[in-house]
């Protein structure tokens, strides 16, 4: 796709509403976690039933990995949000979306007959909210808003 798209207004708005909510979910959710005393990603690993199951609850054997494993994950979600909202840097906001939605779908896939200790919000069947958030980010890399309308805009402006 060429750098120049053209959107209709309604197009171009609501694109930027899905981005700017996907951006405040993030940054919401990374904030929450920094403000939480005491906040680990520990019980959340422990409890991974997925087919890297076996990684992710060897990363809690190690104090030092989990200490690293909660800073990107508290971090990395603020920032990302943040970038989302503000339209900058959006490109690789992006990609720290999909990685991150990644290893949550695959730390805790929605599969029948699988229980978890952290109970799921509701009832799946291969599809969760993570997944879906990860599909929308993809849809948003397909069709780009933030150099029309966020900071991108005046970040990669050509001189």
């Amino acid at each position: 796709m060429s750098e120049k798209h053209a959107y209709s207004c309604s197009q171009l708005s609501w694109l930027v509403i899905l981005r700017v909510l996907i951006g405040w979910y993030f940054m919401y959710e990374g904030l929450a976690k920094i403000m939480a005393p005491n906040w680990s990603s520990y019980a959340y690993l422990r409890d991974s039933k997925g087919i890297f199951a076996p990684l992710f609850t060897l990363l809690t054997d190690y104090p030092v990995v989990m200490t690293m494993v909660n800073a990107i994950n508290m971090y990395g979600l603020t920032v990302i949000g943040l970038c989302l909202i503000l339209g900058c840097f959006v490109k690789f906001a992006n990609i720290g979306a999909i990685g991150l939605l990644s290893l949550y779908y695959l730390s805790h896939p929605p599969l029948l007959d699988v229980h978890y200790i952290i109970r799921p919000e509701g009832s799946y069947m291969w599809v969760d909210k993570n997944l879906i958030m990860l599909v929308a980010i993809v849809v948003l890399m397909l069709f780009p808003t933030s150099k029309m309308i966020g900071l991108d805009r005046y970040i990669y402006r050509k001189k």
